[in-house]
């Protein structure tokens, strides 16, 4: 008797998460929505609300949030773009999608014992940097 084709119906997919803001989508945004897309099988990027923006960097970034999120999915690296939830808990919409991976940037001011405490069952990934000394948004920023 052949399982093969059936088994793969019930097999879960890894789904993996990453946040961030994207404004002035660079090549170390396209290399970290990458790396990222390399742990599992289906990634989800949260783009960041403009309040969200504003609350926790102190400004709003140059692009809205419609046009960020629409920028990262031209990329055509994620299978979903969603923006973040306007919740002072950022946590929240980790515990609604329920990812088995979530990928924090190299510079990404998180605390991973936090996500571990909140998320015990969940992996989570540094990735690495992407000539961080080129490629970063206060570099764009600065010069706009």
């Amino acid at each position: 008797m052949d399982y093969g084709s059936g088994i793969i119906k019930y097999m879960k997919k890894v789904k993996v998460v990453c946040a961030g803001t994207f404004d002035h989508l660079h090549p170390g945004h396209i290399n970290f929505l990458r790396q990222a897309k390399t742990f599992g099988d289906e990634l989800i990027v949260i783009i960041a609300r403009d309040e969200t923006v504003k609350r926790i960097k102190g400004f709003l970034p140059t692009r809205d949030e419609r046009q960020r999120r629409n920028d990262v999915e031209n990329t055509e690296v994620p299978d979903f773009v969603i923006l973040g939830n306007l919740d002072t808990d950022l946590f929240q919409i980790l515990k609604e999608l329920e990812p088995d991976v979530i990928a924090l940037g190299y510079d990404q001011r998180i605390s991973e014992d936090e996500i571990k405490k909140r998320f015990p069952n969940c992996k989570i990934v540094r990735l690495l940097p992407f000539n961080p000394e080129k490629y970063k948004s206060s570099f764009y920023r600065n010069n706009s």
